[in-house]
């Protein structure tokens, strides 16, 4: 069988026995340091690796029940897959007992095992008051009708048992998909001598390998994987669902605390505004109150914040109550993670949930507001693709990554199945809806239907511009949009310029009669043409429209520029060219040309300059010569 990887968490009251069950199941004493020595009592995280054999790598969690230490809890239970609920024989269920459960249902854990610890301490007739105490207590939760298992951590009675039995509960329970980006919330931070900074915790998703460029967030700072540990045994890999140490070059151990994140780097980003569904408590002791304060645990990050509400002011109780964080720090999540909230002061659990956006925005008050988020909340993975490309326009496959909380390979799919069906354009990196694309090449299709109405003899509208006109569809979308739109024959790309498929530049009806005045002027003239002001003034044309047509002359070639004051048919350009060429020798004076073209100076100098500038003679001193012959 292939290897499979689970991460157990040891829950209960104080002095319960939760350590000494764990060294009872493990060999490992998790009270490490000195002052839980001392106090007989855990106040950080203790771990431990439990051998099930048959390739279960199994992590065991000692968290620590003291009221104090619930921070510590929360962060220990955030991503384990099995709980262990501890409960001391001689005292039954507790208030801290209460609280942690209330903690797991919230955190959304499916899957435990309820152990009665210190059996050697009662006598056999309390047995059955034990399990009807327990049994009431955990009514309502996923303890629900839960066998219970007695054992004596210290003599070891039924700790066989119990094994056998997790063993039992794990093979029914998937192991977590390591497909998926690298994602470990950290929960230790420490320094090793000759080694330098090294961090702890359980990998959420996907896989980590030694010598990895990872990205420390919300530092946004990049470090590298020097070294990786399982329980203190060298590994070239860690995956979701193992405890796993990260010896990390880059970083000093003071810029790195308990709650950042270490994450594959191009695949997470970090949020402080948040779209969560928040489920309470049963009896909340105090309402909380629009934009109340509150303490959010995702992960292993404590974070303070407010909780802002759409639909009310005051919430007593509640469950799937949509609404929004916005965190005074930022924070690494991704949709579906699960988060606990609680009051600073007076101190108690409100409560805890999913999310459902993790790159939030702020929303109006009302209604549509709840509405759009129940949407969010229930969409299949496609449905939220559409509906955040709806609101987007495009996305690169980085946004949609972080945005829906997808790993690669789940977007990969959809995208394929959207795809597939014609609902999806996919570019490269960037998705488009097909219904968008159609919709940016419709409203382009107007845009130049009004701009060939207006400039008839201009070839088209500058590219670059039409694309600022729609940068709200991305500039990457919109430039593969229209090339696939060029590519179909629905547009015409000239140069720089984008016209209709369909259009040809040509005079307007109103002015087609004056502008072939002008036109017709300027092949009959020659090469002693008039001034253009005065063919356009006689033509009767408005000063707009003489210069566009002044600059469609020129770009279809029938006209070209003899000075900055007139225009000269090329036909005649060309013909006097010839002329000039057949009547003179290799060299020329302008004496000679005026002669052969019987034009003033006014019109012979810049002719003559003109056919320098073409390229067909150099003038040296008084002379010019024939640089090249001309086409005829």
């Amino acid at each position: 069988m292939s290897e499979r990887f689970y991460t157990i968490g040891m829950a209960g009251h104080i002095d319960h026995g939760k350590t000494t069950l764990t060294k009872a199941l493990t060999n490992i004493d998790t009270d490490r340091l000195k002052e839980e020595k001392e106090r007989a009592i855990s106040i950080e995280l203790g771990y431990a690796p439990l051998s099930l054999g048959d390739d279960y790598h199994v992590s065991v969690i000692d968290v620590p029940g003291h009221e104090k230490f619930i921070r510590q809890m929360i962060a220990g239970v955030a991503g384990i897959d099995l709980v262990i609920l501890v409960v001391a024989a001689d005292e039954g269920v507790m208030p801290q007992t209460v609280e942690h459960l209330d903690i797991l249902n919230l955190l959304g854990i499916h899957h435990g095992l309820i152990v009665v610890t210190k059996m050697d301490q009662i006598e056999e007739d309390m047995i059955e008051l034990i399990e009807e105490d327990i049994g009431g207590q955990v009514e309502g939760t996923f303890f629900e009708g839960s066998e219970l298992l007695f054992v004596d951590s210290v003599s070891k009675k039924g700790i066989p048992e119990l094994r056998e039995k997790i063993k039992e509960r794990l093979a029914g329970i998937p192991v977590r998909d390591a497909r998926g980006a690298f994602r470990l919330p950290i929960d230790q931070v420490f320094t090793v001598h000759g080694q330098g900074t090294v961090v702890r915790g359980t990998v959420y998703e996907g896989e980590v390998s030694e010598g990895d460029t990872l990205e420390l967030l919300p530092q946004q700072r990049k470090v590298r994987a020097r070294q990786l540990q399982v329980h203190h045994q060298p590994k070239k890999t860690g995956r979701a669902g193992q405890r796993v140490a990260v010896n990390l070059g880059g970083v000093s151990k003071q810029e790195v605390s308990r709650g950042d994140v270490l994450v594959s780097t191009q695949y997470y980003s970090t949020t402080r505004t948040i779209d969560i569904s928040l489920n309470t408590v049963d009896n909340l002791k105090f309402p909380l109150k629009q934009r109340g304060y509150i303490k959010c645990h995702l992960g292993t990050a404590e974070v303070y914040g407010k909780i802002v509400f759409f639909d009310r002011n005051e919430l007593t109780e509640g469950k799937g109550v949509l609404c929004q964080l916005r965190l005074d720090q930022p924070v690494v999540t991704r949709r579906g993670d699960r988060f606990i909230l609680r009051r600073p002061s007076p101190v108690e659990t409100i409560g805890g949930g999913t999310v459902i956006d993790p790159q939030a925005e702020k929303y109006k008050f009302g209604e549509e507001t709840i509405e759009m988020l129940s949407r969010k909340s229930k969409g299949t993975p496609e449905e939220r693709l559409i509906d955040l490309l709806k609101e987007k326009k495009s996305l690169a496959e980085k946004e949609a990554l972080n945005d829906l909380s997808m790993d690669k390979e789940e977007l990969d799919e959809v995208t394929a199945a959207l795809a597939k069906e014609g609902s999806l354009k996919v570019f490269g990196r960037t998705l488009v809806l097909e219904a968008t694309a159609q919709e940016l090449i419709d409203m382009i299709e107007e845009e130049l239907k009004a701009y060939h109405t207006d400039y008839p003899l201009r070839d088209g509208k500058e590219l670059a511009q039409i694309k600022q006109d729609f940068s709200s569809y991305g500039n990457e979308a919109a430039g593969k949009i229209i090339d696939e739109a060029i590519s179909q024959g629905v547009f015409v790309k000239t140069g720089a310029l984008l016209a209709s498929a369909d259009f040809k530049p040509g005079y307007p009806k109103q002015w087609a009669k004056r502008m072939q005045q002008v036109e017709d002027s300027l092949m009959s003239q020659g090469l002693e043409v008039e001034p253009s002001a005065v063919l356009f003034e006689k033509a009767g044309l408005p000063e707009d429209w003489a210069r566009e047509q002044t600059h469609f002359l020129l770009r279809t070639g029938n006209v070209m520029s003899l000075d900055d004051k007139h225009l000269l048919s090329s036909d005649a350009f060309n013909k006097g060219l010839i002329s000039l060429y057949h009547n003179t020798g290799e060299r020329f004076t302008l004496q000679e040309a005026k002669h052969i073209f019987g034009l003033t100076r006014k019109y012979l100098v810049p002719l003559m300059e003109r056919i320098d500038e073409s390229g067909f003679t150099k003038r040296e001193d008084s002379e010019r010569v024939w640089v090249k012959k001309p086409a005829e």
